[in-house]
Parts: structure tokens; C-alpha cells; sequence
């Protein structure tokens, strides 16, 4: 048979025909996945089938995930914890060279990824002032997001489970945002406008944007809004973090999204105000800023101060927080025995008996979700408690 005959008679084929067809599908579906990201976007499911997050015992904040577990800030931290019973994930947001927002804790690529084994961005290094600190290394802000998806995450401490290391991807804030919302169940997300400083320093966005207002306008384009306990918000529940409170005024300007101050170690000044410890906890301020906050986030041992690994007495910040209608959210729980103070008998049940029950905080970050999320299961009594939980 002649070659063009052949071809004709081929092409007339009911096989060339189905083949063809799925040539087309899948060009298609390349097509619309061009700039979309990694994990799928969302897929606009009915939230009211869905469970309700539950807001009658402290909340649940899964850490950059469930990263006790698995590497942090991963879609796979993220999903682990959800199945655990987190109602809110917690992530760091950055920016890169090109103005993506992705989920990643420090400014420097080097702790947590495989950059170093990436032998094309070898004259990538830089040295650069990140709060008031000379820091060298692989800096997010000079990395396309292409660049930046071609690393892998690893686990920050050595004493944690190293077997996922190098096999998850750095994703975007959108990723996580979908992650959220193609939940099972409703859950919160917890996301941290992450040294604003020093990316709007380095990186610039078109028409004067700021690093602030490409975060707001991720969360509205997903439907992220309403007040504190609003239906809009108990459909969507959100809190907006940073330690940078003229970062938190500036975005009050735009959401009225609850937003969390957060607070670091008493000898730390804020970052972009230079206040001590002791102004920005002191009532004044707190008259302040709960103008445009509904809590703060300590870090814990500035609430309960230890001494060789001791607690000593509790201070009164939670009591002067709860007195301003402040919430109060520390960080970070964490189950290995490094973490755990003398007073708990390395029991992590221990520890959050006493911060929830004694302390009366109002939500706790924490590595390990799942444990948080036993022991309240198996401490809430009330049939309307047992109803409710996950």
C-alpha cells in the first residue's frame, strides 16, 4: 500500500480516532494548568456540609503543620495535620525574586532544603541585614518561584524523623490556601506576614504594591473576610499574624480579617518599630493595638519565665491581655524532652493540662497536632463537647 494511502487509511481508523481525542484532552489539561500551581486549587465545595470548626475550647494551631512528623510548611505537614484534628494550619508567607508568595519560615534557603546540592545556583549566595544581623546564605528573594520549586524541604531538627527528607516541594500560599479549603471539615488557616522589612526591602511588585498587599490580596481572592465569629468567618476562619505591628495596622486598612501580635523573647525588639518587651506589653499598648488586633502571640517562656529548666511563677500577661479582650495564642509546643520543662515529667499531656487549665490561654501552636488533639478529645466531658469535636 502506498504511504499516503496508508496514512489515510490509518486516520480514518477508529484507534487513530479515540488516540487523537486523548491527545487533545491532554493538551488541554496542560494548557489550563499553565502558572497554576503545584497542589490543585480549590474546589469550591459546600461549606455548609461541611463540620464547623469548633470554638468552645482553645484552639488547635498545627505549627508549619504537622512538622513534628513530616518536613515543615509542606502540603504533606499540612494535610497529616488536618487528619489529626488541627482547626487551624499554621504557615510563614515570603515572597521570591519574582513576587510569588510562598510558605517557607526563614528568609535563607539553607537549613531546610537541599540548595546547597544545587550546583547552578552555587553564585547565589548573598549577605544581607535581616533585623539588624549580617546573615549569609541562599536568600528565598533571589530565587524565581520556577527556581524555588526545584528544591526539596528537609526536616529542621536532627532528632526528628529524617526519612521524608528531599521528597516534598516548597509551595505556594495559594497551595496552602487550597489545602485548606478542600478540607473534610472546615479548618482555619494561621498565616504569618513573615519579616516584612526586609522582603519589601528586596523585592518590589508592580504600581508600589507592598509585600502586605499581595498577602491580603491572596486571601481575598479566595473569599477570606468577616470579623471575628462572623458567619463569613466561621465559614472561612482566618487569623492574620506578624511581629511587625505597622504591619498589622497597615493591613487593618484593608481586612477586617482577625489579626494576631505576636510577641518574641523579652530581649528581642520589635522589628520594625525597635519597642522593648516591656512597652509592648504593657497596658498602654495593649489599649492600642486591640484596636486593630483580637490577640497576641507569646512565645511561652515569656508567660511562665524558666529558670534550669524549672517553671518559676506564672507572670501576668495572660490576665492583662484577657483583661484588654485580647486572646492569647503561645508558641511552640513540642513533644521531644529537649522542650519539655522539669514540671512535666516529659509528658506533653502534662504540659497542656497546665497551660490550658491553669494558665487559661486561648489557642496553642504546636508541633505535634495530634497529641494536642487527644488530650482534648479525652478531657472534653460534656455531651455538647462530644458532639462537636473532630
Amino acid at each position: 500500500m502506498p504511504r499516503r494511502c496508508w496514512e489515510k487509511a490509518l486516520m480514518a481508523s477508529p484507534l487513530f480516532c479515540t488516540l487523537g481525542l486523548l491527545a487533545i484532552i491532554v493538551l488541554t489539561l496542560v494548557n489550563a494548568c499553565v502558572g497554576r500551581p503545584f497542589y490543585p486549587l480549590p474546589s469550591k465545595q459546600d461549606v455548609e456540609n461541611r463540620q464547623p470548626i469548633q470554638t468552645f475550647r482553645p484552639y488547635n494551631i498545627a505549627h508549619r503543620g504537622s512538622n513534628g512528623e513530616l518536613p515543615e510548611e509542606t502540603a504533606a505537614a499540612y494535610m497529616r495535620a488536618i487528619e489529626e484534628g488541627a482547626d487551624f494550619i499554621e504557615t510563614d508567607i515570603l515572597a521570591t525574586k519574582d513576587g510569588a508568595l510562598i510558605c517557607f519560615h526563614d528568609v535563607y534557603l539553607d537549613d531546610v532544603t537541599n540548595v546547597i546540592h544545587h550546583k547552578e545556583f552555587a553564585d547565589r549566595k548573598r549577605t544581607y541585614e535581616v533585623q539588624g544581623s549580617n546573615t549569609t546564605g541562599f536568600f528565598t528573594v533571589d530565587f524565581t518561584l520556577e527556581e524555588i520549586k526545584t528544591l526539596r524541604v528537609n526536616q529542621r531538627y536532627k532528632f526528628r524523623d529524617q526519612s521524608y527528607n528531599g521528597k516534598f516541594p516548597i509551595i505556594t500560599f495559594e497551595e496552602y490556601i487550597a489545602i485548606a479549603l478542600d478540607a473534610p471539615r472546615i479548618v482555619g488557616i494561621y498565616p504569618e506576614i513573615k519579616n516584612p522589612v526586609f522582603i519589601n526591602e528586596h523585592v518590589k511588585w508592580a504600581g508600589g504594591k507592598r509585600f502586605e498587599d499581595k498577602f491580603i490580596e491572596t486571601l481575598q481572592k479566595y473569599g477570606y473576610k468577616g470579623e471575628y465569629m462572623s458567619k463569613d468567618w466561621l465559614s472561612q476562619p482566618i487569623f492574620i499574624q506578624s511581629f511587625a505591628p505597622t504591619s498589622l495596622i497597615y493591613v487593618s486598612n484593608l481586612t477586617d480579617s482577625p489579626k494576631i501580635f505576636l510577641i518574641d523573647d523579652v530581649n528581642v525588639p520589635t522589628q520594625d518599630t525597635n519597642q522593648s518587651y516591656s512597652e509592648i506589653t504593657s497596658d498602654a499598648y495593649f489599649n492600642y493595638i486591640k484596636q486593630y488586633v483580637v490577640g497576641i502571640g507569646p512565645w511561652k517562656d515569656t508567660v511562665v519565665p524558666p529558670m534550669e529548666n524549672h517553671l518559676t511563677t506564672a507572670t501576668d500577661l495572660v490576665a492583662k491581655a484577657h483583661a484588654h479582650d485580647l486572646q492569647v495564642h503561645p508558641y511552640t509546643y513540642r513533644n521531644e524532652f529537649m522542650f519539655l520543662h522539669f514540671n512535666f515529667r516529659q509528658d506533653p499531656y502534662v504540659e497542656y493540662d497546665y497551660w490550658i487549665n491553669k494558665i487559661g490561654i486561648d489557642g496553642l501552636f504546636t508541633d505535634f497536632t495530634g497529641s494536642l488533639h487527644n488530650f482534648q478529645d479525652w478531657t472534653s466531658h460534656s455531651s455538647k463537647n462530644k458532639k462537636s469535636e473532630v
